[in-house]
């Protein structure tokens, strides 16, 4: 895959995507934005692709934001249209995929930088990261679902203090208050990302998928996560990974996943 603003490289069926715009502190423009969507679209529909870990390029940025140049001189409608395709493409495609994605962040998650790290379903920080929602300077508010994702992670006080402020924070005070998973210092950040995936990726496939389904349920308007965790619960049972993952467990093996 040859992208303009990204490189991957596929190692042990996790897919590295590294955001590659050092030079603007790997902010989100439009040809960003659609290599990201091309990238999503790929891991999520590839076999070979278990998992992903999403970073920035350099040692001073995750992403620091959109790139605000592009923003000038949007209509109404045009702000509209941009934030609507961008969560339906981009972020709510990273948050719906079947495969798991984990945030590597090793520098600034800025506006929608942190969004997209939101969007994953994991975060690891290095211990040199800052993070915050900063659109209020600009007399915007996050549009790429931060106001949302946010107050899931952190609580409707945290979040609404983080957005009305624009503080950034530690990588340990994000920590502290739930919105990454773990902090570690900059030079074991993708060794740690790797090593949470690999531990996912001794599950079985079809039960990440599920369980990534009914843990999204808990947030969507008018949908019962219950009867969606009991349909997925359900379905498990026709899968062969189900068969081999209760004839690992009786035979006191480890089981052998094929995702089918």
């Amino acid at each position: 895959m040859q992208y303009q603003n990204l490189l991957t490289k596929l190692v042990d069926n996790i897919l590295y995507v590294t955001i590659n715009r050092a030079e603007k502190l790997n902010a989100l423009n439009k040809q960003t934005i659609s290599d990201l969507v091309d990238v999503v679209s790929y891991a999520t529909d590839t076999k070979e692709v278990r998992g992903v870990i999403l970073t920035g390029a350099g040692e001073k940025a995750f992403v620091a934001g959109a790139d605000i140049s592009e923003f000038s001189g949007l209509s109404r409608e045009d702000a509209e249209q941009l934030a609507r395709t961008g969560q339906s493409m981009l972020f709510n495609a990273i948050e719906n995929s079947t495969k798991p994605f984990i945030a590597a962040i090793n520098g600034f998650a800025l506006g929608g930088g942190l969004e997209l790290a939101m969007a994953c379903h994991i975060r690891i920080a290095a211990n040199n990261a800052r993070l915050g929602l900063p659109e209020v300077t600009l007399g915007l508010i996050p549009g790429y679902g931060g106001t949302q994702r946010l107050t899931q992670l952190v609580g409707k006080g945290r979040a609404f203090e983080l957005i009305a402020t624009a503080d950034m924070i530690s990588a340990e005070k994000a920590e502290r208050i739930g919105l990454v998973n773990y902090v570690v210092a900059a030079d074991e950040l993708i060794a740690k990302a790797a090593e949470v995936l690999n531990k996912i990726n001794l599950r079985a496939p079809l039960a990440i998928a599920a369980a990534i389904k009914a843990t999204n349920a808990v947030f969507e308007h008018n949908v019962n996560g219950y009867d969606v965790e009991i349909n997925a619960f359900a379905d498990c049972f026709k899968t062969s990974d189900f068969k081999e993952g209760v004839s690992a467990f009786l035979e006191k093996r480890p089981a052998n996943f094929q995702g089918k």
